[in-house]
């Protein structure tokens, strides 16, 4: 039994979505994406000299992030195990940080004088 595929533009009889395909609506895919690569490739940076199991596990993690969201999830793991007090990782938190916080805006402002949040100062 097989179904027909759905149907996003206008074909005789059936309306199609207003706006699909519009240059606009790629564009704004493009640049969601391309914020999400960039992100991904701090996480990979900041994650690649994490010595040991510990270190390994985040490695996987971020190389199988597919969303944002993905990396959200993964910040405080990743902010935890940087935390040595070197300059580096000192570095990596804040290149992290800002990251995260061009992606999601309103992050900035959530937790970060509890000191339980991912983006607590330190």
């Amino acid at each position: 039994m097989c179904a027909d595929p759905r149907q996003f533009f206008a074909s005789p009889g059936l309306p199609g979505l207003p706006g699909a395909g519009l240059p606009h609506d790629r564009m704004s895919r493009v640049a969601a994406r391309r914020a999400f690569v960039e992100l991904k490739a701090v996480f990979m940076a900041a994650v690649a000299p994490l010595p040991g199991a510990h270190g390994d596990w985040l490695r996987n993690q971020v190389r199988g992030a597919e969303e944002p969201v993905d990396l959200w999830l993964l910040r405080a793991p990743v902010l935890q195990a940087l935390n040595q007090r070197d300059e580096a990782t000192l570095s990596w938190r804040r290149r992290l940080k800002r990251s995260l916080e061009q992606l999601f805006p309103d992050s900035a402002d959530a937790g970060l004088g509890s000191g339980f949040a991912a983006f607590a100062r330190a």
